[in-house]
């Protein structure tokens, strides 16, 4: 028999919960607000099931996108190159950058950091790594805009807090948004800014209803689901 903890029936108890409502998202984010609050401040997640078969390779969804409102968060960024890409990656407040010698330090099992960038050209290095960073979710694609030639401009988008998404074994997508200490019409614009982006992937092989559920929630509170119609 599962127990449910304190904090999460003084949630489900807040006024105007219901677990099988849908929500608009100023009402969801007023819910939200009102749960119980940690001792840190919760990242606020956005989780979307879509009526794709990822299993297909031409019905995977993946990408990534700056959110208008950032996620309170600054990430750690990586980034392979060399030359004057090096430069502005270092310019631009990469953490590490490097070629073979960086490769060698995540083949011997360093991995504490957030983003991998590559140059094109490095891909040769980088390419060997995917048994590391491929199930780490770091793995540089030119999908999810971490190979790319504009180096300095990729580092600052990253750092900004740029996120990086894929949809997993069972479809579903899962994205900060934000933080719950942010205005609740920050959260809007961050959530708003991301579903009309993923709209924009929808695979041409799907058929029938693309986005089946969202919902939102803070790192220690119930879900919300959300009516975006």
């Amino acid at each position: 028999m599962s127990r449910t903890t304190k904090r999460y029936r003084t949630a489900v108890a807040t006024p105007g919960y219901e677990k099988h409502k849908r929500y608009d998202i100023s009402s969801a984010l007023g819910v939200l607000e009102q749960f119980p609050k940690a001792k840190f401040d919760e990242t606020v997640e956005l989780h979307v099931r879509l009526g794709i078969d990822p299993k297909k390779s031409d019905q995977m969804v993946r990408g990534s996108v700056s959110l208008p409102r950032g996620i309170g968060k600054s990430k750690s960024v990586i980034v392979f190159a060399e030359g004057e890409h090096a430069e502005a990656a270092t310019e631009a407040g990469a953490d590490e950058v490097g070629g073979e010698e960086l490769a060698k330090r995540i083949q011997d099992g360093w991995l504490d950091f957030d983003v991998c960038i590559a140059h094109p050209a490095m891909m040769r290095v980088v390419g060997r790594l995917g048994r590391v960073l491929g199930p780490q979710g770091k793995m540089p694609s030119p999908k999810s805009g971490t190979v790319t030639d504009k180096i300095g401009q990729a580092v600052t988008e990253f750092k900004a807090g740029k996120i990086e998404f894929r949809a997993d074994s069972g479809g579903n997508v899962h994205v900060p948004v934000g933080k719950r200490s942010f205005e609740a019409s920050a959260l809007a614009e961050n959530i708003l800014h991301f579903m009309d982006h993923v709209k924009t992937l929808r695979p041409s092989a799907v058929k029938g209803t693309y986005i089946r559920k969202v919902s939102v929630s803070g790192s220690m509170t119930p879900g919300l689901v959300l009516d975006l119609a």
